[in-house]
């Protein structure tokens, strides 16, 4: 591709002008533009999967594991839940000039705090081409533009997404700088927006450990990001067992490569023999290699096992005292994305929810929802961890700021 950084700073310049616009676009055009892109996603299913299968080929090529190879793979029913991604984020509240807050002054002053965009995002990820459009539909709704980075391993993938939702932004007015793909593999492009501060306003890393790290580390841009997704469930000694049996499998097993899978089983010791020894036995016949302490797993849990991001049908398995023990071993070695607590007992799950500080916690529930589509949000950007600005399911709202709007009458100070 020539000379990254200075492609990679033509992109910048142009999704700084389009930001510009789009900060004032009507809600309307953006919703026909997102709407549109799904149609237009609709009628490509052939050629985007066509696409997918080269990079599925690349894929084994590289030796990618099952789960990445899951990750990657775009069916009919990928492309629908993605068709009906972008239909749900555009039916969506437009947070842009919403008043979040107004009030008036003895001065006579009346102050309104009001949402604006934050500018240019720029997303950086790996092998889910299903980030191309969420990511886009988001960073439109929110009135933001958006560089799109996606994975050597979803190349083909994210372009065939990404010429569907320039087509929306065609067929509405809005301008086709509003959502790029950068056009390389070369990973100097990376490098390029994480120091463009001139350029990009916020990096949304999403993807394993390594990837995040190294944008934690090197950018000069703000980052909203998780680090790992190590989730825990903890099964209390009053938990209904069917509930329990049901909600763990899921939480494993559903996907076992995504951020908001099952990583730790954590057992109430009353409990251990009999329903903790029967979710280790469901997870071993579902396929589930269970590394346990204190229960009978597939092998011997190792001390490195906690605090471990599998991303595979691996789980660790711990027999805990009570949930205090629970609360102590998360704490130590979670990574604060998503807990779950399985109880009948208000007030232990109550002790759980004020004593945890990760994103989400979850109640009776599978840490599969872990999600923004299912957050009511209709996708998410990423899962931020951290505690400035955004945390949790990055949604359209979370990528806004506000500015104040200040109404006077002639109105000076004293």
């Amino acid at each position: 591709m020539g000379d990254v950084p200075a492609m990679m700073a033509r992109l910048g310049r142009a999704a700084r002008a389009a930001a510009a616009e789009l900060a004032f676009a009507p809600a309307e055009a953006k919703r026909a533009a997102l709407l549109a892109a799904a149609d237009a996603l609709c009628a490509a299913r052939e050629e985007v999967m066509a696409a997918n299968a080269e990079d599925l080929a690349h894929g084994r090529e590289k030796g990618l594991s099952a789960a990445m190879m899951d990750r990657l793979l775009l069916d009919e029913a990928r492309i629908g839940a993605i068709v009906a991604g972008l239909r749900a984020v555009a039916a969506q509240k437009d947070p842009v000039g919403e008043v979040i807050a107004a009030w008036d002054m003895p001065s006579g002053l009346h102050i309104e705090r009001v949402r604006t965009p934050l500018g240019v995002v720029g997303v950086i990820y790996e092998s889910r081409p299903n980030v191309t459009a969420d990511a886009g539909a988001l960073c439109l709704k929110s009135g933001n533009a958006v560089i799109l980075r996606g994975g050597s391993e979803s190349f083909h993938s994210s372009r065939a997404i990404h010429a569907c939702l320039v087509a929306g932004l065609k067929s509405a007015g809005l301008p086709e700088a509003a959502i790029q793909l950068v056009p390389t593999r070369d990973r100097a492009a990376v490098s390029a927006m994480l120091a463009a501060v001139e350029h990009i306003d916020v990096i949304v890393p999403r993807g394993g450990k390594g990837l995040v790290g190294l944008v934690q580390a090197e950018a000069r841009v703000p980052v909203f990001a998780h680090l790992e997704g190590i989730c825990h469930v903890y099964v209390d000694k009053d938990a209904d067992p069917e509930k329990a049996r049901r909600v763990v499998l899921n939480a494993k097993t559903r996907r076992a490569g995504i951020c908001g899978a099952a990583e730790c089983l954590l057992v109430h010791r009353e409990i251990a023999a009999g329903l903790g020894q029967r979710l280790v036995d469901d997870l071993m016949a579902a396929g589930v290699e269970v590394r346990a302490e204190g229960l009978v797993g597939t092998k011997a849990a190792a001390e490195s096992d906690f605090g471990r991001e599998f991303l595979d049908m691996i789980i660790a398995a711990r027999v805990v005292d009570d949930v205090d023990a629970a609360i102590a071993h998360i704490r130590r070695h979670g990574s604060n994305h998503t807990e779950a607590i399985l109880t009948e007992n208000d007030a232990t799950a109550e002790r759980f929810f004020q004593r945890l500080d990760s994103a989400i916690l979850m109640r009776n529930a599978s840490t599969q929802f872990a999600d923004g589509g299912e957050f009511g949000m209709g996708a998410e950007i990423g899962i931020a961890t951290g505690k400035l600005h955004a945390r949790g399911p990055v949604g359209a709202e979370q990528l806004t700021s506000f500015k104040y709007l200040v109404t006077g009458d002639g109105t000076i100070r004293a």
